[in-house]
């Protein structure tokens, strides 16, 4: 489905990681604006991952599905390719026109805006 970001999303400076089935990661805080992300530390970095990607143990824990936290930033008025959507946490797998991909957050295309 092709649709247009009605706002800009500008991404992290952080290098994104990609979590793996198997992988260990220590768990941190929960975002409080994000509810459905903590922070987690892999031996290849640190970022925002869903809570709901590994099981409940705590301080560390077994990721339980892969997870890929790539952002991609846009601006107002881009149009985009949305591959997958996951309302959960409020994100959206997209590729743009030069052929990046990553996740755009909900808030950056009201629902409905299809090009």
């Amino acid at each position: 489905m092709r649709v247009t970001a009605a706002t800009a999303h500008e991404i992290s400076s952080r290098p994104p990681i990609r979590v793996e089935p198997g992988d260990v990661v220590h768990v941190g805080e929960q975002d409080t604006e994000w509810p459905a992300f903590v922070f987690v530390t892999t031996d290849s970095g640190a970022e925002w991952v869903p809570e709901r990607n590994w099981d409940a143990s705590r301080p560390t824990a077994t990721v339980q599905h892969a997870y890929d936290t790539q952002e991609l930033p846009v601006a107002a008025g881009d149009e985009l390719v949305m591959v997958e959507d996951d309302p959960e946490p409020g994100r959206r797998w997209c590729e743009d026109s030069w052929g990046s991909v990553g996740r755009v957050p909900h808030r950056a295309r009201p629902k409905g805006d299809e090009v």
